[in-house]
């Protein structure tokens, strides 16, 4: 794949050397040339700078070959305008923004453009690490129809399988972390303590799957 970059700050520079160890061609744009510094000698891509939604730097990127695009500046506008450039004007399939206010992420996710919303992210990471009981979104698809939730599970599901759960809950096991590590979960998983589940749901259903979860249900002994 060529994947074209806008923004070369620590996530642009991460994401630019973790694509290209992949084997993947990299083009990365920022307007200030020291900002090129973070990739070091090792990266195997293209550098340019320029405006990120300029026509011909996107051009001089690769951007009409282009099969990804990330724009990752530190700005909200810039992010959008050169995702819409790249999505409407160049038509590369796969294109997502960092966007740091979570009520226009929501507007552009609509829009068909992916974003990831940083504070809204990191907050929503750090409820759930001071409030274990508390349920967190981790996803929404762009037409808002569907979520993935973490459901905390009453103690009694452990030692129980997945699909005991899902038939309790009436909704899908997405996938499950354990010790730190997800991994996508079989119908004959066997639940564990410590578990942390994340269900596919709609609007319509979440609070009856988080309740069913957090119960004894039938996982109860």
């Amino acid at each position: 794949m060529h994947v074209v970059i806008m923004g070369c700050g620590r996530l642009g520079s991460t994401l630019a050397h973790k694509l290209d160890a992949r084997g993947h061609s990299v083009a990365i744009i920022d307007r200030n040339a020291d900002a090129f510094r973070r990739l070091g000698a090792e990266f195997g891509g293209t550098t340019i700078t320029g405006i990120g939604f300029d026509r011909d730097v996107l051009r001089e990127a690769g951007i009409e070959r282009a099969d990804a695009f990330a724009a990752v500046s530190s700005g909200d506008n810039s992010n959008i305008i050169s995702a819409r450039l790249a999505r409407e004007n160049f038509g590369v399939a796969r294109v997502v923004a960092r966007i740091y206010d979570a009520r226009r992420a929501q507007v552009y996710e609509r829009l068909g453009i992916p974003t990831v919303a940083t504070i809204r992210w990191a907050a929503d990471r750090m409820v759930r690490h001071l409030i274990p009981e508390g349920t967190v979104e981790v996803f929404r698809d762009p037409t808002s129809a569907v979520s993935i939730v973490e459901a905390p599970l009453h103690r009694d599901w452990v030692g129980q399988t997945v699909r005991s759960l899902e038939d309790s809950t009436g909704a899908r096991v997405a996938y499950l972390v354990r010790f730190g590590i997800g991994s996508l979960a079989t119908p004959n998983t066997v639940l564990q303590d410590g578990d942390q589940v994340f269900f596919v749901v709609t609007d319509d259903i979440v609070e009856g799957v988080l309740a069913a979860a957090g119960s004894a249900g039938l996982g109860g002994h």
